[in-house]
C-alpha cells in the first residue's frame, strides 16, 4: 500500500512539473512577445525604419500571396454558397442567398482563412530568414555596425504584413462575393441580378470593417510571433526548423484567439 501511495505522489509531482514547466514556457513566449511589441511600437513614435526595407517586402509580402488569396477566397465564397443552398431551394429564400454567404465570409471565414493562408506562406518565410540570419551572426554584424536590427529589419517587416495582409482581404472579400455569384448561378440558377441585390440590401459597412479590422489585428500578430521566434532562435541549423514551427503554430493560435476576443467585444 504504501509503495501504490508513492508511486501516485510521484507521478503526480511528475505531472504538476510537467504542466508548470509548460506554463513557465508559454509564459517566456508571450512575454519576449510583448517586449518586441514595445520596442517595435517604440521605434514608430518618431518612425525610425529603412523605407527601401519597407518596400521590398510590402512587394514580396504582398505581391507573392496575390494567387494564392484569390484561390483561397474564390472557393471560400463558393462554399458557403454551397452550405446554404438546401436551406435556400427548401425555403424558397433565394433573396437571402447572398446574404448567407456574404455574412459568413465578410465577418468570419474570409478573413481567417487568408490570415492563416498568410501566416503559412509570409510569416514562414520570415522567421526562416531572420532565424538564418540570427544564427549565422548576421545581426551582430548589423550591431557591430551600429545597425539597429529592430529598427533596419524587424518594423518594416512588421509594417509590411499589417498593410499587406489589409489589402490581401480586400481583394479576397471582393473575389469571395464574386465566387459566392457564380456557384449560385451555376449551381443554383440563381440571377446575378438577385445575388447583387442581395448582397446589397442585406449586408451593411459594419460588416466589411469587422473583417478588416481583424485582419489589421492579425497582420500585426503574424509580424510579432514571425520575427519573435526567429530573433530568439537556438540550436543552430535544426533550431531554424524547430522556429518556423513555434512561429506558425503560435501564429494560429493568436489569430483564433484575437477572432474570439474581437468577435465577443465588438459584435
Amino acid at each position: 500500500m504504501a509503495n501504490l501511495i508513492s508511486r501516485m505522489v510521484t507521478a503526480t509531482a511528475a505531472a504538476v512539473t510537467r504542466v508548470g514547466t509548460s506554463a513557465l514556457a508559454v509564459a517566456h513566449e508571450v512575454g519576449g512577445i510583448a517586449v518586441l511589441a514595445g520596442r517595435v511600437l517604440r521605434r514608430l513614435i518618431p518612425p525610425r525604419l529603412d523605407g527601401r526595407e519597407l518596400w521590398t517586402n510590402l512587394f514580396k509580402m504582398g505581391n507573392g500571396s496575390v494567387p494564392i488569396i484569390i484561390l483561397t477566397a474564390f472557393f471560400s465564397g463558393g462554399l458557403m454558397t454551397l452550405q446554404s443552398a438546401p436551406f435556400v431551394q427548401k425555403f424558397g429564400a433565394t433573396a437571402l442567398a447572398g446574404w448567407a454567404a456574404g455574412y459568413a465570409v465578410l465577418r468570419e471565414i474570409g478573413p481567417i482563412l487568408i490570415a492563416l493562408m498568410f501566416s503559412g506562406r509570409v510569416g514562414a518565410n520570415n522567421t526562416a530568414e531572420l532565424a538564418t540570419m540570427t544564427v549565422t551572426e548576421q545581426l551582430d554584424g548589423l550591431r557591430s555596425l551600429a545597425i539597429d536590427p529592430i529598427s533596419f529589419l524587424i518594423v518594416p517587416r512588421v509594417l509590411a504584413m499589417i498593410v499587406a495582409l489589409f489589402a490581401l482581404t480586400v481583394l479576397g472579400d471582393l473575389v469571395a462575393l464574386g465566387g459566392a455569384a457564380i456557384v449560385a448561378h451555376t449551381v443554383m440558377g440563381i440571377e446575378w441580378a438577385t445575388m447583387y441585390y442581395s448582397f446589397a440590401d442585406n449586408l451593411a459597412p459594419y460588416d466589411v470593417l469587422h473583417g478588416l479590422y481583424k485582419s489589421l489585428a492579425f497582420g500585426f500578430a503574424i509580424a510579432l510571433t514571425s520575427c519573435y521566434f526567429g530573433i530568439s532562435v537556438k540550436g543552430g541549423s535544426t533550431g531554424v526548423g524547430r522556429a518556423v514551427n513555434a512561429a506558425v503554430v503560435a501564429a494560429a493560435v493568436s489569430i483564433m484567439l484575437l477572432d474570439f476576443f474581437l468577435t465577443y467585444l465588438t459584435g
